[in-house]
Parts: structure tokens; C-alpha cells; sequence
């Protein structure tokens, strides 16, 4: 890389440093660390254990960020460092890996900053369901639940799955599963809405192009610091065998539950338990869940804008098409961000969609 290349890079950098420092407050940020440290140290900080627990963990996101920035900070003094030395003539060997591994530095920092969202930070519920189109769309709606999982494995986050139901003849007719990790539901929010599918179907004997769509709803699991009321009365609690292709996730007892929230409508079935308490006890956490998100959309006044469910699984509801034929390409047509490498995307590889999504929520607050 020539110096003027590099120079024009690093002053791009610098001006995104700025505003992440920012958007981020160094002072306040470094502040605020010091007075939760000092709570941790007063005799009484664990008579309450899970607020204790709740501000150990907020402690650990606010280091985490502190951490990031000074992470990307120091990256880029040395850049500058190499700036100078090809300014002097100087070859420097390691330029390209270390200019590359800055602009992964800053590109996590953005993004966590990105998360600032009060919900963002729990675990995230992850419901996908097929459209119209039998087969087709269950066979796209079980690609896009691997393309989900695929993610969260390779970001480190933990899966649970809550109720899966087969397919007719393939994929799937409904899946509900936990991905447990910091941030998840921040991260996950981007994949919420209609994904639309066109490719030559594998169950057409005519080799034709078929259309499809499947839907993915990610809410928020929600803590015991929000509270939710929810009346015993208001609820219809079903129980019943366990069925469909968990494996050892999925157990064959009486035990699986449905509850509906008559007031809402809402429904939630949970399976993966083998106690019927267990499943209850899951299922009410993703009904609250549910309820809480319902409560953020009045307040929005969007309700599309967190929840796919309302909206119809056809043709111009999709917040992404993927193109399998004639072309290849993946594109968000939110924030217009597009791909020609597919199956990448399909394997799990959401990273650029989902930057791109929550720069663009943050531009519209």
C-alpha cells in the first residue's frame, strides 16, 4: 500500500473514531464504570442477589465497551506509526494484516454501539414460519432456521430449541428455538420479517422456478427487571404429547404445553421439557416476551418495524430476497446491501446484513 492510500484511509478512520468517541463518551463512560465498581464493594451489594447479578453483568458490558474502544484506539496510533515510516520511505511488512485487523476492531465496536436499545441486550425467542406454497416454502423455512442457527453457532451464542413441528413431506411447518448470549436479541432483530426465496425447485419434476416465502419473528426474551402482569384468567392452558424432529431435543411425553393469551390471542407452545412445569414455566417467558414486544410496538407506532407476524408472507413483504436462478445474489432491500455468494449467506454468514441494519435504526433515531 502507498502512503497516500494509507493517509487517506486513516483520516476516513479517524473521522468514525471521532464520532464513535462521541457517541460512545469516553469521561462519562469511564465514570460511570468507577461507580458500579464501588457499589460491588459495599457489604450489603449481595444481600439481593439478582440485581447483584444484573449489575455485575451490566458492569462487564460497559468494561467490554471501554475495552473495544481502547482496542481500536491503539490500533489505529500504530497505523499511524506505519503512516510515518512510509512517509519516510520505509517498508513495513505486517501493513495490510494490521490495517485489516482495524477495521474488524472498528466494525465490532460500531456495531455494539449500534446496541443501544434497551432490549437489545437479552436473549433472543426465534420463531420461523412458512407461507403459502406447501412443500416449498416448509423446505425454505428450514433453510432459513439453519441459516439462523449457522449464525448463532459461529458467534458463539447458545441454542435451545421450544417446539418444532415437520414438515408434510420436507422442512418444517413451525419452529420456535432461544438463542442465548450477550446481545443476541440486538444482533437477531436485523433477520425480523419476510424472506423471499426464487430458485429451481427441488420437488418440481419439471425443473421450474418456483417463488417462496417463509417469515422470521424475533423477540426479546425479557428478565426479571421488566416487569409484565399477566392474569392467570386470562390464560387457556393446553397440554399434550410431544411430537416432531428435535431428536433428544424433543421429548415423547405428555408433557408439552400450549398457552393462548385470550385478551391478545397470542399463542405459544413449548415441547423441548420433559417436565409439563419446565415447559409452562419456558412457555410464559416467551408469551411475556411476546406481550412485551406487542407493548413496544404501540409505543412505536410501527408495529412492522419489530414484528414480522402481521404482515402477509408474500410477494412485496420481504425484507430480504435471495435469487437462486437466473443469478446468484442476497439482497436486503431495507438498507440495499447485496451479495452474489448465496450459499454463504445461507451458511450463516449475516454479519454484513446485520451492521448495515443497525447503522441504518440508529440513523432514524
Amino acid at each position: 500500500m502507498e502512503y497516500q492510500e494509507l493517509k487517506t484511509e486513516l483520516e476516513n478512520a479517524q473521522k468514525t473514531l471521532v464520532e464513535l468517541e462521541g457517541f460512545l463518551n469516553i469521561d462519562a463512560l469511564q465514570k460511570e464504570i468507577q461507580t458500579i465498581e464501588a457499589k460491588t464493594y459495599e457489604n450489603t451489594f449481595w444481600d439481593h442477589h439478582q440485581t447483584a447479578q444484573k449489575t455485575i453483568e451490566e458492569l462487564k458490558r460497559l468494561k467490554q465497551s471501554l475495552k473495544q474502544y481502547q482496542h481500536v484506539k491503539t490500533a489505529f496510533e500504530d497505523l499511524e506509526v506505519a503512516l510515518e515510516l512510509l512517509e519516510m520511505g520505509e517498508e513495513v511488512e505486517t501493513l495490510e494484516r494490521d490495517l485489516n485487523h482495524f477495521h474488524k476492531l472498528l466494525e465490532n465496536l460500531e456495531t455494539n454501539l449500534y446496541l443501544s436499545e434497551e432490549y437489545d441486550r437479552f436473549n433472543a425467542i426465534v420463531e420461523v414460519h412458512p407461507g403459502a406454497g406447501g412443500t416449498e416454502s416448509q423446505d425454505w423455512a428450514s433453510m432459513l432456521y439453519r441459516m439462523v442457527t449457522r449464525y448463532a453457532e459461529n458467534e458463539g451464542y447458545k441454542i435451545d430449541i421450544n417446539d418444532y413441528q415437520d414438515g408434510l413431506e420436507a422442512g418444517l411447518k413451525s419452529v420456535t428455538f432461544t438463542v442465548s448470549g450477550a446481545n443476541a436479541y440486538g444482533m437477531l432483530k436485523a433477520e425480523n420479517g419476510v424472506h423471499r426465496l426464487v430458485r429451481i425447485s427441488p420437488f418440481d419434476a419439471s425443473g421450474r422456478r418456483h417463488t417462496s416465502f417463509a417469515s422470521i419473528n424475533v423477540i426479546p426474551e425479557i428478565d426479571d427487571t421488566i416487569d409484565i402482569a399477566i392474569d392467570e384468567s386470562d390464560l387457556k392452558i393446553d397440554t399434550y404429547r410431544s411430537s416432531g424432529a428435535g431428536g433428544q431435543s424433543v421429548n415423547t411425553t405428555d408433557s408439552a404445553v400450549r398457552i393462548t393469551h385470550l385478551p391478545t390471542k397470542l399463542t405459544v407452545t413449548c415441547q423441548n421439557e420433559r417436565s409439563q412445569i419446565k415447559n409452562r414455566d419456558r412457555a410464559l417467558t416467551i408469551l411475556k416476551g411476546k406481550l412485551y414486544q406487542r407493548e413496544l410496538e404501540k409505543q412505536k407506532e410501527t408495529i412492522s418495524s419489530l414484528k414480522a407476524n402481521n404482515q402477509s408472507i408474500d410477494f412485496g413483504s420481504q425484507i430480504r430476497s435471495y435469487v437462486m436462478h437466473p443469478y446468484s445474489m442476497v439482497k436486503d432491500h431495507r438498507t440495499e446491501v447485496e451479495t452474489g455468494n448465496v450459499q454463504k449467506v445461507l451458511d450463516g454468514d449475516l454479519n454484513p446484513f446485520i451492521q448495515a441494519y443497525l447503522k441504518s435504526r440508529v440513523k432514524e433515531q
